[in-house]
């Protein structure tokens, strides 16, 4: 069903990954037991990058649970930035000395004494959490301190999430290996972002890729334009708009979420398949907003 080259494969850092991972923040409130078996299929399928978080409750827990002792091909990626609150979700956690201590905190769930990327949640705008107070810090303090992480071996690569293309720039000296960040392929404010991430051989990861995580965004799945090429194509809605973005920069690795098997099977096939140009054409001209 496919016109357009297909890449399987992509680069995370100085690894090469399929460029359909796994992200694990759904399975914060799964059943356990539903949890571990999801995420030995993800790897019996061939996933070997899962994005995680300790602010995703206990999903480290049931990572490690399901996959340690780790295959020297996974990569796990995790994030700080954040953390867990017992009447809020999640409060900021941006200053240096919490980084450090998100990054340890990490490390223990999770059974290991190596993360693959720690990436760093920004919280400077909406949406999401937003910094007031003492959690507003430099950005350059807090790649100082994941910089010391890396040179003490306890993380391999520094990526950043929520951030503008300025804030990019300014972090790119400390080697950043990749950029989460809100896109879809009805919700595309963040290509200046995507394209800087490709010119620097960076990964760009897209969070919310179907749209569908929050109440506030967009559903990619609901889109009669998406459904309607889905359905000539013989792919399903989230098929088409994960394949969109792939097909959209070399540099986009995935990281759908699921805690369905048979959607996680769906989710993988899509690193094998491409949108025809009827397809991709149509697709490009979804997004209007510039600034999400």
């Amino acid at each position: 069903m496919t016109t357009s080259q297909v890449y399987a494969h992509g680069k995370l850092g100085d690894h090469e990954v399929l460029r359909v991972g796994f992200g694990a923040m759904q399975l914060e409130d799964a059943d356990p037991a539903d949890a571990v078996t999801v995420l030995r299929r993800a790897v019996e399928l061939g996933v070997d990058h899962i994005d995680t978080a300790q602010f995703y409750g206990t999903v480290n827990e049931l990572i490690r649970t399901a996959l340690h002792p780790y295959a020297d091909s996974l990569r796990i990626v995790t994030k700080v930035g954040a953390v867990s609150h017992p009447t809020e979700r999640l409060v900021a956690a941006q200053q240096p000395a919490q980084l450090r201590a998100s990054v340890e905190e990490n490390l223990r769930t999770l059974g290991t004494e190596h993360l693959a990327v720690v990436n760093l949640r920004r919280a400077d705008a909406p949406p999401g959490i937003t910094v007031t107070g003492d959690q507003v810090v430099d950005l350059d303090s807090q790649l100082a301190e994941l910089i010391a992480l890396r040179d003490e071996g306890k993380i391999g690569g520094i990526g950043l999430s929520h951030v503008s293309l300025a804030q990019l720039r300014q972090a790119l000296p400390a080697g950043i290996v990749c950029v989460q960040n809100l896109h879809n392929v009805v919700t595309r404010g963040q290509e200046d972002v995507l394209t800087e991430c490709a010119e620097q051989g960076i990964a760009w990861v897209p969070y919310c890729p179907l749209g569908s995580a929050f109440d506030w965004l967009p559903s990619v799945t609901d889109d009669p334009v998406v459904i309607a090429h889905a359905r000539r194509l013989g792919i399903t809605p989230a098929q088409a708009g994960l394949a969109w973005l792939l097909g959209h920069s070399r540099a986009t690795l995935l990281i759908p979420g699921t805690r369905n098997l048979a959607h996680l099977a769906d989710n993988i096939a899509v690193a094998r398949i491409g949108l025809d140009q009827e397809a991709t054409t149509a697709f490009d001209a979804l997004a209007q907003d510039t600034t999400a």
